[in-house]
């Protein structure tokens, strides 16, 4: 069991709190202070219908009452759900010091927030994080909100506005029993407000500022714009529109660290004086862009120079996002829904490199017949990546645009031997032959920078370009029938059981670019991929509805895989409406996304391949592992440079560091977990109390490999062409780990309602990888702090209609290791804050807050950006129908 304590370790490290503490007060004061100065006379106004606030106790009434939908697919009390269930209602998002609900949702318990960018962000929970979650489903009133071909959603691109947002309920862990689709980490259901129940028009005006006394760039402005709109016509017609706009200026991603710091070791050239220097958000340096220089008898791991992000991409936030809702009441109990979202994305994004999204579009469409037993839903999702790039191609292929590597190296070579025979020492001499080989080199700003900027976006081959350009469109259709509810209404009251049923169909249709995606056939038509699935789940309660026991059982089948079973059972006892304990076990399948089945891309010298046997076939039997490569590269270095060897002595003596990939062709992954919770109320209900533990097992991860295939057939030879980066083409392949991946956690929530509208709230999470059976190697990073502790304090009413929050937030140091970067992320403490102040007529909310208020600039995950404080002011206005 986690325990929070005020004197939590992970709270205050530092061994003088006294002293910290004050210190990061003043740090407080000043940046308030500066934001203050800026802000003032600068609020806007935002209205909305429903900015009352509530009265005393409402925070905790609210939630105690509260009924989700997301665990069991059917309405139940959140302290009676099978599995862990967090949710953030109105009243939370209203009091949290987050600029916007999608931010307040890092708050709730056990949730862990990975910033890509200012307008992009991902949530992940219980484990094995990456910036495109391909194992977290978000959903919008039950539509999948994911684009397409990386089967993720893009943010909060197609999530609603603040104004229209009614709560979001997450389920962490395993849920594809009952939704099929990636949910092995977790889901979350993001539902809105009906235009039946919530008419009326509402504006909202953001003001902010953030990269406050940074380095990079001076302080940036930033804008958000929304406006929600909703109308009855008669009693059975609504309909709703909502628009928001975002402008600003984007994180920077600027850690200088070196990925290769050991490449010279052997020449005593390290830090800046290595030459071969792989800096984390420097592109155009990495593994592709270097060579071994043999020079005077020694070799030199020697990297080409790279430009920095946010030298090579335009951080200009530049978002729209909007949809539009019509609602049908055929019969009383017999609604018809029209739903479309629309989304125009200019920000970054990350995957394996990082990208600048522009003119990136989505758009979606769907339709919702519902009843009280029946739910029957279809709806299609588009994807255009518009004029989008990869910052790494694009840096990269602007240092090839003015001179090739062949070039560039020889030039590297020359001026290197000329000035070590002048007698420079070997650091200046270094550094002398990479300014010789830089001359002429387009610099940022100038008109020959932009002019190759503008050329290689439109280049779709990365080899020689920076272009992404992909065109897909998702297919989905699901039912949902409740038979007991009416139908079957005698059975029901006969056997106590409930029953329901559902099922569902998607196909993802993609254009074949050439360049990310082919048609495995060898023609241009679109590339289908598809999948069918099913579930039944049965319920019953038992000792005067003390306890409940359900069950539920899936099956699903893709074209390339057999059908996989996925149940599900739990049981909640409830000795008292106070006490409710909970215990879950289930599984859970993924299959491939379209990207990890179909990728073809060309990617700075590597080609990037789908699992499928299809895509792949040929090339895992032929490949060699590329750390084995890497080790036998090395080692060959170090026998010449240290022990004297010629370079066929070397090979010779090191061959046998060579090892032949042993992976092959993708298949799904799968997950067994089983979840143990309490929740119970305390001091006649003022204390909350949810508590839960998991344990899950992975099987067949899916991750890549990289193995690399002699360009010639000669086994004989095999050494020789792979100890030549020339000899080799290299490739980066989706598989399967043969590892078995335990891991196990634990989460405590509080929430005390302390009086006089006081709540405080407090959580803590725990996540641990316990351990695995083999130790491939391929294993999927957990890429998870140990420690996430949330606290906060709020009060609606603090001085007549002044009300406020403050909010602490706790990450723990952890290892993250991705394709593109591997490090330490180091420890996050984060104050947050808000004021509000109500004028109840006109329904007017002026909010003033900040998030990170001591601006200690952190990062989410290697090679991400450095996120420091952001201030912000906003106006509420509501005019009701």
């Amino acid at each position: 069991m986690v325990i929070i304590s005020a004197f939590h370790p992970a709270l205050f490290p530092q061994e003088n709190n006294d002293r910290y503490i004050s210190s990061e007060i003043a740090v407080m004061m000043r940046n308030f202070t500066f934001f203050f100065l800026l802000i003032t006379g600068s609020v806007q106004a935002q209205i909305r219908t429903d900015s009352l606030i509530s009265p005393a106790d409402s925070l905790r009434k609210i939630q105690l009452a509260e009924i989700v939908i997301t665990a069991s697919r059917i309405p139940e009390s959140i302290l009676k759900s099978p599995v862990s269930i967090e949710l953030l209602n109105a009243q939370q998002i209203r009091m949290s010091a987050q600029p916007s609900y999608f931010d307040a949702i890092e708050n709730l318990k056990g949730v862990q927030l990975l910033t890509s960018s200012l307008g992009f962000k991902v949530y992940n929970t219980r484990g094995f994080a990456n910036p495109t979650n391909v194992r977290f489903v978000q959903l919008v009133d039950g539509m999948d909100n994911q684009a397409p071909h990386i089967g993720a959603p893009i943010g909060n691109a197609l999530a609603p506005s603040d104004l229209d947002i009614l709560r979001v309920e997450i389920v962490p862990g395993a849920a594809s029993a009952l939704y099929g689709l990636n949910a092995l980490n977790g889901l979350a259901q993001l539902i809105t407000k009906d235009p039946f129940t919530s008419p009326g028009l509402s504006v909202s005006q953001k003001t902010g500022v953030n990269h406050i006394n940074e380095s990079l760039v001076s302080e940036k402005l930033y804008s958000e714009t929304s406006l929600r709109y909703a109308r009855t016509i008669g009693s059975r017609l609504a309909f709703k529109v909502n628009v928001t706009y975002q402008r600003g200026y984007d994180w920077i991603a600027r850690d200088v660290s070196d990925l290769n710091p050991l490449a010279n070791t052997a020449l005593g050239l390290v830090g800046s004086d290595n030459p071969g220097r792989d800096q984390v958000n420097t592109y155009g340096d990495e593994s592709a862009n270097r060579r071994t220089l043999t020079i005077g008898g020694k070799r030199y791991v020697v990297s080409r120079t790279g430009y920095p992000e946010n030298q090579t991409a335009d951080l200009r936030l530049n978002n729209v996002r909007g949809d539009l809702g019509l609602s049908w009441h055929i019969r009383p109990n017999l609604t018809l829904s029209y739903r479309y979202k629309g989304a125009i994305l200019d920000n970054v994004y990350q995957r394996t490199n990082r990208f600048r999204l522009e003119n990136y579009r989505l758009d979606q469409h769907g339709f919702t017949l519902e009843s009280p037993s029946v739910h029957i839903r279809a709806y299609r999702t588009s994807e255009n990546t518009g004029d989008s790039y990869n910052i790494r191609s694009m840096a990269e292929n602007i240092d090839r645009s003015f001179k090739s590597d062949n070039q560039w190296f020889s030039d590297f070579t020359r001026q290197f031997t000329t000035s070590s025979q002048a007698g420079l020492p070997l650091n200046s001499a270094l550094k002398e032959a990479r300014s010789t080989a830089d001359q002429g080199r387009p610099q940022p700003g100038t008109v020959a920078f932009d002019a190759q900027v503008a050329r290689l976006r439109d280049i779709n081959n990365w080899d020689s370009g920076a272009a992404l350009r992909v065109r897909s469109w998702m297919y989905h259709a699901e039912g949902q029938l409740e038979p007991t509810r009416i139908l079957w209404n005698d059975f029901r009251h006969k056997t106590g059981i409930d029953l329901l049923a559902g099922f569902d169909y998607r196909q993802y249709v993609i254009f074949p670019d050439g360049n990310y995606f082919i048609n495995p056939d060898g023609t241009e038509t679109n590339l289908i991929y598809g999948k069918g699935g099913g579930f039944i789940q049965a319920s019953r309660s038992f000792f005067r509805d003390r306890l409940k026991l359900a069950g539920s059982l899936r099956v699903d089948k893709n074209r390339y895989f057999n059908a996989r079973l996925n149940p599900r059972l739990s049981a909640v006892y409830s000795p008292t409406d106070q006490h409710n304990f909970r215990l879950s076990y289930q599984t859970g399948y993924r299959f491939p996304s379209l990207f990890e089945a179909f990728s073809n891309v060309n990617s700075g010298g590597v080609k990037r391949v789908g699992g499928l046997r299809i895509m792949s076939q040929g090339i895992f039997e032929q490949s060699y592992f590329r750390t084995s490569i890497d080790a036998f590269q090395a080692a060959i270095n170090s026998d010449v440079n240290t022990n004297k060897l010629t370079s066929d002595q070397a090979i010779q003596k090191n061959k046998g560091l060579l090892r032949p990939n042993t992976y092959s062709y993708i298949k799904p992954e799968q997950v067994n977990s089983i979840e143990l919770g309490y929740k119970w109320l305390f001091f006649t209900r003022k204390l909350y109390v949810d508590v839960d533990f998991y344990y899950n097992v992975y099987r067949n991860f899916i991750a890549q490999v990289e193995a690399n295939i002699p360009k010639r057939g000669n086994s004989d030879s095999l050494a020789y062409y792979l100890s030549d980066r020339n000899q080799q083409d290299r490739y980066r392949l989706w598989t399967n780990s043969k590892t078995r991946v335990f891991n196990y956690g634990s989460s405590l929530g509080l929430r005390y309602s302390a009086g006089r509208n006081w709540v405080l709230t407090g959580n803590a999470s725990l996540a641990r990888l316990d351990r695995t059976d083999q130790g491939d190697g391929l294993e999927e990073a957990f890429n998870t702090p140990k420690w996430i502790t949330n606290i906060g304090i709020a009060n609606p009413t603090l001085w007549h209609n002044l009300g406020g929050s403050v909010h602490y937030k706790y990450q723990s140091a952890f290892l993250w290791q991705s394709s593109l970067a591997t490090g330490v992320v180091p420890a996050i403490h984060s104050f947050d804050a808000q004021l509000t102040y109500l004028l109840p007529s006109p329904a007017l909310t002026i909010k003033l807050g900040g998030t990170n208020l001591l601006n200690r600039a952190y990062t989410t995950f290697a090679a991400g950006p450095a996120v420091g404080s952001f201030f912000y002011a906003s106006v509420m206005l509501s005019i009701p129908e």
